[in-house]
């Protein structure tokens, strides 16, 4: 069994044909999922994946990209969307300073309110970071070292410092698509120091689909392509990474019922 731990369900790309794709993914042996979902405002739609699939969870929070948009959300708001049994989690959420569609101070603060949900909750923070390594980091490290939290650097495609940080505060780290791209010798170099027992593969989808996929619409029945480098930059077979993985998501993500 293969677990997608982080997917975007309700995307244009995959929403209009899910069934089918969630029949794709069956017959792939991925039998659960996380759907990242899109915007803060959205928890509806996502729920109503959740309540049609009883093996898909959801999340709630503000993306880097929206931070802008969702100024206005405080902790409170994102507290009241954790009480529903199928949202498992803070995100994602996070830095993206290669786009930079919010402004920094921004994104900082909403970043901020996102950790705060994660301590007072209790669930994991699924966290995006791209070309912001440092205050990734830094954000992360202080505000653990004030209240402990739990979570994911989802999509790891950062530098090997993020990693390590990372998993010195018991972070998880996840392998998406990427890991399969040519040019990505350098990732796959740095999940050398990831622990078994930390590593979660994901799709992204649906964007980023791997080596053999490339130009088609990502989708979770890929994840399996990304699950085989992993297994053999970790030195271990398929079925392996196959039920490590799937045992780390539901450690990580343990309000979501273990599926069989």
């Amino acid at each position: 069994m293969l677990v997608d731990s982080h997917c975007h369900l309700s995307s244009d790309g995959l929403y209009h044909d899910l069934e089918n794709v969630i029949k794709r993914a069956d017959t792939a042996g991925v039998k659960a999922f996380l759907n990242a979902g899109a915007k803060f405002d959205e928890l509806n739609i996502q729920l109503e994946i959740s309540k049609r699939f009883e093996n898909i969870w959801t999340v709630t929070g503000v993306h880097p990209h929206d931070a802008a948009d969702y100024q206005h959300i405080t902790l409170e708001d994102v507290l009241k969307n954790t009480k529903h049994p199928k949202v498992v989690a803070i995100g994602e959420c996070g830095l993206d300073y290669f786009y930079d569609f919010a402004p920094r101070d921004v994104q900082i603060r909403t970043f901020k309110t996102m950790i705060s949900a994660a301590q007072e909750s209790g669930l994991p923070i699924i966290v995006h970071t791209r070309e912001a390594d440092d205050d990734t980091i830094e954000l992360l490290t202080n505000a653990y070292q004030k209240k402990p939290f739990k979570g994911v650097i989802h999509c790891y495609s950062s530098s090997l410092k993020v990693a390590v940080k990372a998993l010195e505060i018991g972070f998880y780290i996840s392998a998406s698509g990427i890991i399969t791209f040519k040019n990505s010798a350098d990732l796959r170099q740095n999940f050398a120091v990831v622990p078994l027992e930390k590593l979660l593969v994901e799709t992204d989808s649906p964007y980023l689909a791997p080596v053999p996929m490339r130009g088609k619409i990502n989708e979770p029945s890929f994840v399996t392509h990304t699950a085989k480098v992993l297994a053999s930059l970790k030195g271990v077979d398929f079925e392996k990474i196959s039920a490590i993985t799937s045992k780390n998501f539901f450690d990580l993500f343990d309000k979501a019922e273990v599926v069989k």
